[in-house]
């Protein structure tokens, strides 16, 4: 039995109706994106075009979801809208915050004790507003939506970038900040500008080494990081559909590492063996009664190049393996090309580290593909050369894999088990290295590869593979090695070859589990008592953040010009500062501590110009809250990219940061600073970034006439005494310029609701 099937049945009982009105607004067919996007109006019936990359629309999501990292602002926020319950359905995830180290029970122990006061929160928060709760070691938030929640043709919002996940269904599921999972919960519409779209055809089949993981990585290679911006990707073809659903899952998932609003696929025959495999036939049979629905019209399928933005091809036959990296997900070498690149590029080939699992790569199917590369090994006499780590995606994937001889398999390979928590591939990882500065090479499944990402260690080479290819990497040891064409040598000096993998998309005796982690919320909340220590250094009671006193912004020091990629974890590191997600003074430690400053080329490491001493960012910050002065940032391209964390955008605003100006914004950060009152605005001329000098005092001009396409003024004035002004752009609608007036989004939704 499904969660919320009453609910699904509403969504599919309006489709027709809903649809058929979109089309004749729209005049044409439409494609499948548009269906769920039209169909999921605030408004509901529509009564007007919303144009692609230009107008914002308000929307009415079926469900929320959070991680426990993320979860703990963002229902924090919620608390302050005074509702007595959450309006759709929403769940927590508690995977974030246990720290891999030895193994999984271990470490799950430690966990527990560790972040007790957090998860206690968690679920007394869940309990009293109507939220499912999934405890510790239940599983990585986007394999527990897969298996449980995520449905075809519906839409959900998640506190965490890698929610398109549940593309894999068929569902526009997309990353957003906890403010806009907070205004959902409240009752309220969620807005988004209406995305473009890019159709990917696939034909042909995968075969022998190659796995869907190798689509997305191929796809990255060609779109880049910042390719996908502000549009959804729909695949699409006979290739699509040969596809597993998980597999598709991991290809959505990763969709976040182009930047796209969310990526999804047509509803086939193997999503609907997916949702009977995991007890949900009630909503294949429903699903299966408004197909037509779920799919793009067939003129979209005949002409795509009419209808999407852009149009990309590609032939699964003709895919090889890929490998990304280092240091960014869409740096795209194919397996026969790896092996020069690693030579000519003089990245460390010795391999310390093989990492399997993930939110991306951690399904049934991926344990078994990788399981039949491992059990191969046994078999030959091979032993591994490098360290090997599995993280099941769930407790339902564990159980079933364990049964099923899978994790036995890994472990006679001297593989180690995490928890089914995210792990390495967030900084969850305490590594054991002899030195931690040395340069050195992992290989992972993981989804992204950025400097400091898995480990903490900037000098640590992270390449990305599918499940497969990083087992088999982690058993030769060599980053050089091409388990399609080269030998390893056994136990008994023989040469031997791995063949290739085999998998299994569903366990053919069906999923088990005998504790999935999952709470039901109480049926009567109103006597559940949330407490929040007033000593605790991880929980922090939020106090809303002041509105625009009314005027231009004048006086402002610059506090950090970013040079180059500055990602949200450049902004608000995870890691061991995951721990303070729930405290904003304590958090706002990290702020930006990552960010490499463009006038000395090192990170953390700024001028005071108050003193004309150089310290760390947000202690020099302070010092400048401390004396009433306000600060702006100024950065390169892509702004903000990576994960969703709201942190990045609430500690500036928190430590009086007013403005972040940069060359481009990734969506989900430039959304969040919208959602906290700041402003964030871009270079008219890019080439202006150039002008900003360290020892600049900055004004912002124009706010009193702050209106929807209306340029801003920025005037520098140097040290030297002369000064120069030039213009920026912004993107804000007039309910965000109401954001900004009011100080938050959320002062807005209080003063809404009447608390």
């Amino acid at each position: 039995m499904a969660f919320d099937l009453d609910m699904i049945k509403g969504v599919y009982a309006r489709m027709e109706q809903r649809i058929a009105a979109a089309r004749k607004v729209v005049g044409r067919p439409l494609t499948q994106a548009e269906k769920i996007l039209y169909s999921h109006l605030w408004e509901g019936t529509a009564t007007q075009i919303y144009e692609r990359g230009k107008a914002y629309v308000d929307f009415a999501p079926d469900r929320v979801a959070m991680q426990d990292a993320t979860a703990q602002m963002a229902l924090l926020q919620f608390m302050q809208a005074g509702r007595p319950q959450v309006a759709v359905p929403s769940t927590v995830h508690c995977d974030h915050l246990i720290q891999a180290e030895v193994g999984a029970d271990k470490d799950l122990e430690v966990a527990k004790s560790r972040n007790k006061e957090v998860y206690d929160f968690l679920s007394s928060v869940s309990d009293k507003y109507g939220l499912g709760f999934w405890k510790p070691g239940a599983g990585i938030i986007h394999q527990v939506v897969l298996e449980n929640y995520a449905f075809p043709g519906g839409m959900m919002i998640g506190t965490d970038s890698h929610t398109p996940n549940a593309g894999g269904l068929g569902m526009i599921a997309i990353g957003v900040g906890g403010a806009d999972a907070s205004d959902v919960m409240s009752g309220l519409a969620w807005e988004l500008k209406m995305p473009r779209l890019i159709g990917i055809k696939l034909t042909g089949k995968l075969s022998g080494w190659t796995s869907a993981k190798d689509v997305i990585l191929w796809v990255a290679g060609q779109l880049t990081v910042k390719g996908g911006t502000g549009y959804v990707v729909e695949y699409f073809g006979p290739g699509a559909e040969s596809l597993s659903c998980t597999g598709k899952g991991t290809i959505c998932n990763m969709g976040a590492e182009i930047g796209a609003t969310t990526s999804l696929f047509t509803y086939d025959e193997k999503m609907a063996e997916y949702l009977r495999s995991t007890e949900r036939a009630d909503i294949a049979e429903a699903a299966d009664e408004v197909r037509e629905h779920l799919r793009a019209d067939e003129e979209v399928y005949e002409n795509p190049e009419e209808y999407y933005d852009q149009v990309i091809e590609l032939d699964l036959s003709t895919l090889e393996p890929h490998i990304n990296g280092p240091f960014t997900p869409d740096l795209a070498w194919p397996l026969s090309k790896f092996a020069k690149a690693v030579v000519e590029n003089e990245w460390p080939e010795r391999l310390e580290v093989g990492l399997i699992g993930s939110c991306t790569n951690s399904s049934y199917e991926d344990m078994t593909r990788a399981a039949s590369v491992a059990g191969q090994a046994s078999r030959k006499n091979i032993k591994a050369k490098a360290e090997f780590t599995i993280t099941p995606g769930s407790e339902m994937v564990r159980f079933t894999a364990e049964r099923d001889g899978i994790l036995d398999t890994f472990e006679k390979i001297g593989g180690v088990v995490l928890a089914n928590a995210c792990g390495p591939c967030i900084g969850q990882w305490a590594r054991h290295m002899d030195d931690p500065s040395r340069k050195n090479s992992i290989i992972t499944s993981f989804n992204r590869n950025f400097a400091k990402r898995n480990d903490g260690n900037i000098s640590t080479h992270a390449f990305v593979a599918s499940p497969e290819i990083v087992t088999a990497f982690a058993i030769a040891g060599d980053l050089k090695f091409n388990p399609m064409t080269d030998k390893l040598m056994n136990e008994d000096g023989q040469e031997v070859m791995l063949d290739e993998p085999r998998g299994i998309e569903l366990p053919i005796q069906g999923f088990d589990v005998e504790d999935a982690g999952y709470q039901s919320p109480a049926e009567d909340g109103s006597q559940v008592q949330v407490k929040v220590d007033p000593e605790s250094d991880r929980l922090q009671i939020l106090e809303p953040f002041k509105a625009w006193q009314g005027a231009d912004l004048t006086g402002l020091k610059l506090l950090i010009k970013a040079k180059g990629k500055c990602t949200t974890d450049h902004i608000s590191m995870a890691g061991p500062w995951l721990k303070y997600r729930g405290h904003l003074d304590n958090i706002s430690n990290n702020m930006l501590i990552g960010a490499i400053n463009y006038f000395n080329d090192k990170s953390n490491t700024v001028k005071n110009q108050l003193t004309g001493e150089y310290g760390e960012v947000p202690a020099t910050q302070r010092i400048y809250k401390a004396q009433g002065i306000g600060t702006v940032v100024v950065g390169d391209e892509n702004y903000g990219e990576g994960s969703s964390r709201e942190h990045a955008a609430m500690e500036p605003r928190f430590l009086g940061v007013r403005a972040i100006i940069v060359k481009s914004f990734a969506r989900i950060h430039e959304t969040n600073l919208k959602k906290q009152g700041m402003l964030g605005l871009t270079f008219a001329n890019t080439a202006d970034y150039d002008k900003v000098l360290e020892d600049d005092t900055i004004d912002i001009l124009g706010l009193t006439e702050f209106t929807p396409g209306k340029q801003l003024t920025i005037k520098l004035h140097h040290a030297d005494g002369t000064s120069e002004e030039f213009p920026v752009n912004h993107t804000y609608n007039q309910q965000q310029i109401e954001w900004f007036k009011a100080g938050s989004a959320l002062n807005i939704i209080r003063a809404t609701v009447g608390a």
